[in-house]
Formats: C-alpha cells, sequence, structure tokens
C-alpha cells in the first residue's frame, strides 16, 4: 500500500496462507485471523469490509462502533432485514460509509452519467441492461453457502448493473417490479437461479427492463461481467458496451497471476474482470481508482462517486423485489418490506 496517506495498515485473514500472501503484498504492520482484534487496534481509523457478502454485517457494526470510516464491498448484508439494520446503525452513527460499486469507477459509465445529468438525453424514458456471465461465479457462490435459496443472479451480481441504472436515473423513484426467473442449467445440482429477467416501473412511467445469467457454459470468454446498456431519452439515445470484445485473449497457457478462471478456459475478454486486470505486478483498473478515491475521501475531504449505504440498501430492496416477484409470478409493490423478504 503506497498511498501517502497509509501510514499503518493491518489485515484480518483466517487462511494463514493467504494472510502471509496479502501481508507480505502489503508490507502489513500487523496480522491477525480475528477481525475484532484488528478493529480495536488504536491505530485503526479507516477499514474497509472484504469479507464473503453474507458475512458483512459483524465486522461493519464492530468498525460503526468505534466510528471508523468505512468502505464495504456490496452488499451491505444478503438479508434485507439486516441491510436495514446495518443502515441504520451507520447513519445513527454518523460515520463515512461508502460501497464498492466498482463500475462507478469506469469511464465509460462516467462519460454516460455527465451526459445524462447534464440533459443531452431530455428526460429518461426508457433503460434496458442485459447482464451476461458464466458460471464460475454462481458455482463458487453455491459452494460456499448453506443456504442457496438466499443468494441468487440478481443479488450478488446483477446488483452492478442495477446501481449503474438507478444512478444514472437518480431522480427517479421505483414503484412496482414484475420479473421471472429460469433454473434449468443451475438448479438440478446446485438449487440455484440461472437468470433472472425483469422490469423496473418508476412513478413517472418510465421504466427499466433488466436481464442477468450467471449460468452461461464455463467457457464463456467475459471473465465474469459482460454487459451492455442502453439509455432513451425525449430528446437522445445513449448505448453503453462493457462486454469488452476490444481487447481478446487465446491462449494454451495458463494465464497466471490475477484472476484465475477454470482450466478448460483459453479465451478471455481482457478487462471484463470487474475489479481491474494485473499489470506488471500491480493490479490497474476500477478498483485501484475505487480504493484510491477512497483513501483521498478519508485522509482529504475529497468527495468520490461511490454509492451511499443508503443507495446499497436500496439496490438490495430492488433485487430481491426480483427475486420475490419471480418467485410468486406476481408484481411487487415498492419500497419492499424487510418482513416482506420471505423464502
Amino acid at each position: 500500500m503506497r498511498h501517502p496517506q497509509v501510514g499503518w495498515i493491518g489485515i484480518a485473514e483466517k487462511n494463514p496462507e493467504r494472510a502471509k500472501l496479502v501481508g507480505e503484498k502489503l508490507k502489513a504492520d500487523f496480522i491477525t485471523d480475528d477481525y475484532r482484534t484488528l478493529l480495536n487496534r488504536p491505530e485503526v481509523n479507516a477499514v474497509i469490509i472484504s469479507t464473503d457478502e453474507h458475512l458483512h454485517v459483524d465486522p461493519i457494526l464492530h468498525a460503526v462502533e468505534r466510528g471508523q470510516s468505512l468502505m464495504i464491498e456490496k452488499p451491505l448484508a444478503t438479508d434485507l432485514a439486516d441491510s436495514a439494520r446495518v443502515l441504520q446503525a451507520i447513519e445513527k452513527a454518523g460515520v463515512d460509509a461508502v460501497i464498492g460499486y466498482t463500475q462507478r469507477f469506469r469511464r465509460r459509465w462516467l462519460a454516460a452519467k455527465e451526459k445524462v445529468r447534464s440533459g443531452s438525453l431530455g428526460d429518461v424514458t426508457l433503460v434496458t441492461s442485459r447482464a451476461f456471465m458464466n458460471r464460475l461465479v454462481a458455482i463458487d457462490n453455491y459452494k460456499r453457502t448453506d443456504h442457496p435459496h438466499k443468494i441468487s443472479p440478481m443479488v450478488i451480481s446483477g446488483t452492478h448493473a442495477l446501481d449503474i441504472v438507478m444512478w444514472m436515473m437518480e431522480a427517479k423513484t421505483p414503484v412496482e417490479v414484475y420479473a421471472r426467473a429460469i433454473d434449468k442449467a443451475l438448479g438440478p445440482e446446485w438449487k440455484g437461479i440461472d437468470a433472472t429477467t425483469g422490469m423496473i416501473t418508476f412513478s413517472d412511467g418510465s421504466v427499466y427492463q433488466s436481464t442477468i445469467s450467471w449460468a452461461l457454459p464455463v467457457v464463456w470468454p467475459g471473465a465474469v461481467y459482460s454487459l451492455d446498456v442502453g439509455i432513451v431519452g425525449t430528446e437522445g439515445v445513449l448505448t453503453i458496451d462493457d462486454t469488452h470484445r476490444d481487447i481478446v485473449l487465446a491462449t494454451s497457457r495458463f494465464q497466471g497471476e490475477g484472476y484465475a478462471p477454470d482450466q478448460s478456459r483459453r479465451v478471455d475478454f481482457l478487462g471484463s474482470y470487474p475489479p481491474g486486470d494485473m499489470a506488471l505486478g500491480e493490479l490497474r483498473g476500477p478498483m485501484r481508482e475505487e480504493t484510491d478515491s477512497w483513501l483521498n475521501r478519508v485522509s482529504l475531504g475529497l468527495p468520490t462517486q461511490a454509492a451511499t449505504a443508503r443507495e446499497a440498501h436500496r439496490n438490495l430492496m430492488l433485487t430481491k423485489a426480483f427475486d420475490l416477484s419471480a418467485r410468486t409470478h406476481k408484481p411487487v409493490k415498492l419500497p419492499l418490506a424487510p418482513e416482506d423478504d420471505i423464502y
């Protein structure tokens, strides 16, 4: 960690081998296997929460109790009631907390945001998004949970596309979700969902149509996320190709450090791994820019485009509404209350 405002760094990691590897790379001053021990250290005033999605709640609340600034990998929680509890704690304590939606740090989405905000499209009336992923992320998530029915492509991955779209439509209020889901590829073995498609209607009549599939074959070359978005307004249209077909790698050799795909995959769209890519021994891309931006925010008080905790809770609520509508085959009125998020 070479940011000039970082004077001390510690990590909490249960896996000893990974703790050693990461500790050496970061030149960590302190290493432990217990997040409480780390967060209780007097040196700590800012914290990155990067556990598995379903393990965010306890370390977030522990950091909030100590008034520590937070950068949290999305989501706040995987349960809507837990997310509401975490949001309330953050806002009550008044701590500065941002959520890791790395797409907001990609140049193309920043350019799109500027055009929408400046009125180039007029009033936005329709947005569509299509996210395609190979099934490696889905299988990894299903392997790590005892409750596969509590995760879904919308909650874990579709939330990235949804966050971008809601960021573009920041002045609009969602009032209803209607969705359908498919479970023919992953369902039999992993008891999970392959894909979800649906529509959000806003109070002014504008609509957002979303499709996410994380069940594509392992050989699909998008090394996680391949996204198309179209934004239509009364005065213009904007299309964003974030499929990463501009740099294609085909090789018969293992691809080395960084994202390590299944050995049967030998073709990749470079740049499609959301955090970025390893180049010359360092991570390059949106997660690095996001982290540097957060460190500047914490140390220098500079504003950033990061998602707030309230936006992250809203995103989880919307993805849960998609899943609920798909299960019940009925429209879901918004906002979805935590007690309505039932399985």
